[in-house]
């Protein structure tokens, strides 16, 4: 049992590794509608989200910025994730990943990639670095125009 839990370790590693090395929609998205700054004080990251959003759903979101491997994977993975998708559902999203990365794996909801993120509570000085992207993504929605931030 705990090789299968080291191994599935490993892997999780390997992916965010991956968004980091080859982030995903890192990009100026030229025909956003809605985008939002993000900074987290405590370490330097600072990133900027855009999004497209049309009758109600998001089109195409995409991010740039600079920060740590966990800040960059979550925002490679998160812009996969909210792609075409209703703005509700990003909103029940970004309710449920802030659950997930602070306090408990909400029941019934199907992570999916977004899952290897879950790890980052075990390390609460960098649950702030996984969050950050999800927070500038919801002001974003919400169009409120301030800089996102982790305190």
């Amino acid at each position: 049992m705990t090789e299968q839990f080291g191994d599935l370790r490993e892997l999780y590693q390997e992916l965010i590794f991956d968004h980091n090395r080859h982030p995903r929609n890192y990009h100026e998205l030229p025909d956003a509608n809605r985008q939002a700054e993000g900074y987290n004080p405590l370490c330097g990251d600072r990133l900027t989200v855009y999004l497209r959003v049309e009758n109600g759903r998001v089109e195409d979101a995409s991010f740039v910025g600079h920060g740590c491997a966990i800040s960059t994977a979550s925002a490679s993975l998160m812009t996969e994730a909210v792609k075409g998708q209703p703005v509700e559902e990003v909103e029940a999203l970004f309710r449920d990943m802030h659950a997930m990365l602070t306090d408990a794996h909400p029941e019934g909801r199907d992570f999916g990639k977004l899952e290897v993120l879950s790890g980052v509570r075990e390390f609460p000085a960098r649950v702030k670095c996984a969050t950050l992207a999800w927070h500038t993504l919801h002001n974003a929605i919400a169009t409120a125009g301030d800089v996102a931030q982790t305190e």
